[in-house]
């Protein structure tokens, strides 16, 4: 079964072509023009062994907001095509992950509904310019794009952190874990894994 696709979307505030491989290795070609996204979005195509590549351009001579988010709800989109029926699949999964002093936990459920709770960021986060581009709001605007574009529930619990960087960080290949077990074929499923029989 092959499990790709491909999105292309153009607005007046950004142009974005991405694809994804969910049986991939986890490589990426990564080029958004916003240097720590960049990095973030490395780090979940290698940790999820998801292979990544994104093109994209907007006005981020403007702010960074329109190419991150716009280019989250392409990853969303693509995750949700390339899953199709979501036959077989594992549905669930989970990830705790440590970077030095930071430990970011992520809870996935390829359930059809989309839903986002996001938690435990030190208050004064959200403002933190990290790479002289990404501010610290984005992240949560990250999940709640893929979130919602894709239609899994999504929990990101930060358990705790102090450097900004190290507290993205860890979420973002927390998600690529926990996505790794959820999109992954089970042996022992059949069908739907749902008692409807349908996600």
């Amino acid at each position: 079964m092959d499990r790709t696709a491909s999105i292309e979307r153009a607005t007046s505030e950004s142009s974005i072509k991405l694809s994804i491989n969910l049986d991939g290795t986890g490589t990426s070609n990564i080029d958004t023009g916003v240097p720590f996204y960049d990095h973030m979005l490395t780090a979940l195509s290698r940790h999820s062994l998801i292979d990544l590549r994104v093109e994209a351009s907007g006005d981020i001579d403007v702010d960074v907001h329109h190419t991150v988010e716009d280019t989250a709800i392409c990853f969303g989109e693509a995750l949700r095509e390339a899953l199709g029926d979501k036959a077989r699949i594992r549905r669930f999964g989970e990830a705790t992950v440590p970077l030095d002093e930071a430990l970011a936990r992520a809870v996935v459920d390829i359930s059809g509904r989309p839903y986002l709770v996001h938690e435990g960021e030190p208050e004064g986060q959200q403002y933190h310019l990290i790479g002289g581009h990404f501010t610290g709001s984005m992240t949560r605007h990250v999940f709640e794009a893929i979130a919602y574009h894709s239609g899994i529930c999504l929990h990101i619990d930060l358990i705790r952190g102090r450097d900004p960087h190290h507290i993205v960080e860890a979420q973002f290949k927390a998600l690529a874990r926990a996505l790794r077990l959820a999109v992954e074929p089970d042996p022992r499923v059949t069908g739907i894994p749902s008692t409807k029989g349908s996600l």
